[in-house]
């Protein structure tokens, strides 16, 4: 296939050995993890899945990305996280997608690997009103995801340019230039989330946090991405869920918007008062 896979991690030793057999079930032509200072067994678990282990200090996520595309020797380098876990055949299947679309990035839909909770449910049927629509989108996550690796020689994952805890700032600096393609494609990948509230409140500060630091690096973006939280979220796409009868979406939806809301404003106004 020519492929090689990027797995970036920090203290995954709970979710990296399920990750990295169902990458080997697909039969990549590489796997590199590239470990962010892990001071579990991360690396240990790792290493017994593949030699390519590279270990950074001091690093980010925008950066270990950067470092094991940079590691990488084939022609598409596959971007996949701790969380998702692969059926057979999605690598291929992606890469067909990529190929169909004539994206130079294709992303994966999502659906949940387990409904342990209404969470769960709720955040499978929100992937089914915003994200699961194959073809061109403005925007897409960087991971579970396939690109050509000749897109890095034109932008990398930089994080002298994009110094956040998130790393979507890529894809917004993609898209500001002419001739890329990218989107959603067919293929479907399952990502695991621990099913508890308190685990998914904390995922939601996290995106919060780091859609303010996107907005403090991009302050003509604030009034979008204010609209983007605190109205499209909990209004919106919770009408659009309920119109679709995705109930467990309608709670969920509110939830989302409004959290990373109060987390987006708060780190704007903390970074104002340095």
């Amino acid at each position: 296939m020519g492929i090689s896979v990027v797995v970036c991690i920090k203290n995954e030793e709970k979710r990296i050995k399920d990750c990295l057999q169902s990458i080997i079930t697909n039969n990549p032509d590489e796997i590199i993890v590239v470990d962010g200072g892990s001071n579990d067994k991360s690396v240990e678990i790792s290493r017994r899945f593949t030699d390519k282990v590279i270990i950074t200090s001091n690093s980010s996520l925008t950066r270990d990305r950067q470092i094991g595309i940079d590691a990488a020797i084939h022609k598409y380098i596959a971007m996949i996280d701790a969380d998702h876990r692969l059926e057979q055949n999605d690598l291929e299947s992606l890469l067909k997608d990529l190929k169909t679309y004539k994206f130079d990035i294709v992303q994966a839909q999502l659906v949940s690997f387990r409904n342990d909770s209404w969470l769960n449910k709720a955040e499978e049927q929100m992937w089914e009103i915003n994200h699961n629509h194959p073809g061109p989108r403005d925007m897409i996550g960087v991971a579970p995801a396939i690109y050509k690796k000749d897109i890095f020689e034109i932008i990398n994952f930089d994080d002298t340019i994009t110094k956040t805890i998130d790393d979507t700032d890529f894809i917004y600096r993609l898209s500001q230039l002419p001739g890329i393609s990218y989107g959603i494609g067919a293929t479907k990948v399952a990502q695991l989330h621990n099913p508890l509230f308190a685990s998914y409140m904390k995922k939601l500060k996290w995106y919060g946090i780091g859609d303010g630091e996107f907005c403090i690096k991009h302050p003509s973006r604030i009034n979008s991405m204010l609209y983007h939280l605190f109205v499209r979220y909990p209004f919106v796409y919770s009408s659009k869920a309920l119109i679709k009868m995705k109930i467990f979406a309608f709670p969920y939806l509110i939830l989302q918007g409004f959290t990373r809301g109060f987390w987006a404003v708060k780190t704007i106004l903390q970074a104002n008062r340095i």
